[in-house]
């Protein structure tokens, strides 16, 4: 934060700051100062400490500190676009300029990596914990906590790729909370259309990325694109969408029990999708169902 979002400050470098950057102080380092500034104050840090005599209270400082800590979630929503903008202006002269006054021999986008990193050596430390709390005071909590940081992770995760949704005209944030996301093959079925459209339908199933919100279900076509000589970052292009509150569920299919149906408007669309395990499956419909129920 010192050496190179106030540097873009500086009367004296402004003018080697690319174009592209100008006003993109916030998409480069997202919400960077309120994590800084959460773990400046040094109160999580303290609580911690504290559990040196006593380790057993160490899960309740993540259960006290379960809101502070969704800062991570919203500094991974944004990484996508950070990084996307890294990859335009990286390589300027600038940030050079920037990395020689520190001496640091790494740049700027490892230490923007610090915070991912951060939130998922938390779990670790948890499952260590475990390990060594079988069955003693405190094995719970411990399990409590470290559900609440894999949620943390899970949700930042799957925030990452809902970014990543083209081509949908509403605005994704009025669709309630995701609850999940994932890869699917999918056979369609309309009562209405023509029979030959059917019959094709039965046979080759659409590769779909699904996204469940709380008020809506998208069905999406994952695209690859390699980004000029970098690794492949994925889209996800609109198909079509459901209405929870509209459609319906049938938890088995005939013959494959990795399968299950998604209905709308009494049969008279129907979507057939199959998950990768039965287990994934099994996690779709009760998360399905609760938004149902």
């Amino acid at each position: 934060l010192q050496g190179y979002a106030s540097e873009m400050d500086n009367p004296a470098l402004v003018h080697l700051i690319p174009s592209a950057l100008h006003n993109k102080k916030e998409i480069l380092f997202g919400n960077l100062p309120e994590i800084y500034e959460f773990h400046n104050r040094q109160i999580f840090l303290k609580e911690i400490e504290n559990c040196i005599e006593n380790p057993e209270l160490l899960a309740r400082c993540f259960l006290k500190r379960k809101e502070d800590l969704q800062i991570y979630e919203k500094y991974c929503q944004n990484k996508p676009r950070s990084e996307a903008l890294w990859r335009q202006c990286g390589d300027s002269i600038f940030f050079q300029e920037c990395q020689r006054k520190l001496d640091h021999k790494l740049s700027l986008d490892a230490y923007l990596l610090k915070p991912v990193q951060r939130i998922t050596k938390y779990q670790l430390l948890l499952k260590e914990m475990l390990k060594c709390s079988k069955n003693s005071e405190g094995t719970a909590e411990l399990e409590e906590a470290l559900a609440t940081v894999l949620d943390i992770i899970k949700s930042a995760n799957d925030s990452m790729h809902q970014i990543a949704i083209t081509g949908y005209e509403g605005d994704v944030s009025e669709l309630g909370k995701l609850l999940m996301q994932g890869s699917f093959n999918v056979w369609t079925d309309h009562k209405k259309g023509h029979n030959k459209v059917k019959d094709l339908a039965r046979f080759k199933p659409m590769q779909r990325h699904l996204f469940l919100y709380t008020k809506m279900l998208l069905f999406c076509k994952k695209r690859e694109e390699n980004t000029d000589g970098h690794e492949k970052t994925a889209s996800y292009s609109f198909k079509n969408s459901l209405k929870m509150s509209t459609v319906g569920i049938t938890e088995n299919v005939k013959g494959d029990n990795k399968k299950f149906e998604i209905w709308y408007n009494g049969r008279e669309e129907v979507y057939i999708i199959q998950a990768s395990s039965v287990e994934l499956k099994n996690t779709w419909i009760s998360e399905i169902r609760k938004v149902l129920t």
